[in-house]
């Protein structure tokens, strides 16, 4: 696996910023989360003066094998069916991006059909879908850098656009299946409490989906140390094309010192595993918001964070970080447009 410089943000400059928050014209710690949040980024971002220019979304479309074992309510076809959608704008996630300023970006990394006749969508594809990894890895080696090199290669483009926000999100039937034995993993949780109802699965539909994760996660654990095995091997072997790319953007985000914006249950299912690749990506990441998918509550709280809303949402797409996204604004035109005591003639009483 290609090696990321990821250390976390420089801590000298944290002083002058809690200084500036402090000194801007209102009672000291009245704007509460907006001012850890203007201090997150500021850190991200080295300045005391935060821009979020030319906002970023990537959307990673993949399929999986896992999706053949009926583990999701939605059928395969969905996956290419949304994806030609969003080209004519049509998604929740389209619906976002216009509303909030977002240059969205489709990308085909595995998607099990032939979107070639459609140039809005990038053409990334890896194969048409990952293996099924009931019977062994969802991908190959070279398949898992592929897809980390997509991500990488997205986040470049962006950063060159000069943004200074990237929200992720993901369009992949059965894709809740990789996340929660992902969650379990790496979470040292019991697979049953990492596993929902994805799409809409009713209860006989979960415990099918349960019973099919148990015997993947026993296949694994029967050929492979687990608690020796590095988290590449991991996510290799459960992980989908889109999610992967999901990580290696989130990965290369942190490198380039540029806020990341992470979704519901899946795209923070992809933090943990890069978590588990880098510890210190998550000081780069703000979490949207706490999806409605069970699990998610307890995923959060592995990453000992918090999310900015809690709407009960459970779309994916990465619409939820976007949702988020005018929180995040009001943090940084917070620390640019208010003015100081000072500059106010107003007396500073603290």
């Amino acid at each position: 696996m290609r090696k990321f410089d990821i250390k976390a943000p420089d801590k000298e400059i944290q002083k002058d910023i809690q200084r500036k928050i402090d000194n801007l014209n209102k009672p000291k710690g009245s704007l509460g989360r907006l001012e850890s949040l203007a201090l997150q980024i500021c850190l991200i971002q080295q300045t005391l003066s935060p821009r979020l220019n030319h906002p970023c979304h990537l959307l990673f479309g993949a399929d999986h094998g896992i999706e053949r074992e009926g583990v999701s309510v939605s059928p395969r076809e969905v996956t290419w069916q949304q994806m030609i959608n969003f080209t004519k704008g049509g998604g929740g996630v389209n619906m976002f991006c216009r509303q909030h300023g977002f240059k969205l970006y489709i990308v085909d990394v595995g998607v099990d059909h032939d979107l070639s006749a459609f140039p809005q969508i990038r053409n990334c594809k890896i194969a048409n879908g990952t293996d099924n990894f009931l019977y062994g890895e969802a991908m190959s080696e070279s398949q898992f850098e592929r897809a980390l090199d997509v991500g990488v290669q997205l986040v470049d483009e962006c950063c060159a656009y000069g943004c200074g926000i990237i929200s992720i999100g993901e369009m992949g039937i059965a894709n809740t299946s990789p996340s929660s034995i992902l969650m379990s993993v790496f979470g040292n949780v019991p697979l049953d409490e990492c596993i929902g109802a994805g799409a809409g699965l009713d209860n006989t539909g979960i415990m099918h989906k349960k019973k099919v994760l148990v015997a993947a996660l026993n296949n694994f654990q029967s050929t492979h140390d687990v608690a020796n095995c590095g988290a590449e091997t991991i996510i290799r072997y459960f992980g989908g094309f889109e999610m992967v790319s999901a990580i290696g953007a989130m990965l290369r985000a942190a490198e380039q010192h540029t806020i990341i914006l992470v979704d519901g249950f899946i795209m923070t299912a992809c933090a943990l595993a890069a978590s588990r690749l880098y510890s210190d990506i998550t000081e780069y990441m703000i979490f949207g918001h706490l999806g409605d998918e069970s699990g998610h509550k307890k995923l959060l709280e592995l990453l000992n964070v918090k999310p900015l809303l809690s709407l009960g949402l459970k779309l994916g797409e990465g619409t939820g970080a976007l949702c988020a996204f005018p929180i995040v604004d009001s943090a940084a035109r917070m620390m640019n447009e208010m003015n100081s005591f000072e500059n106010a003639k107003i007396t500073k009483y603290f």
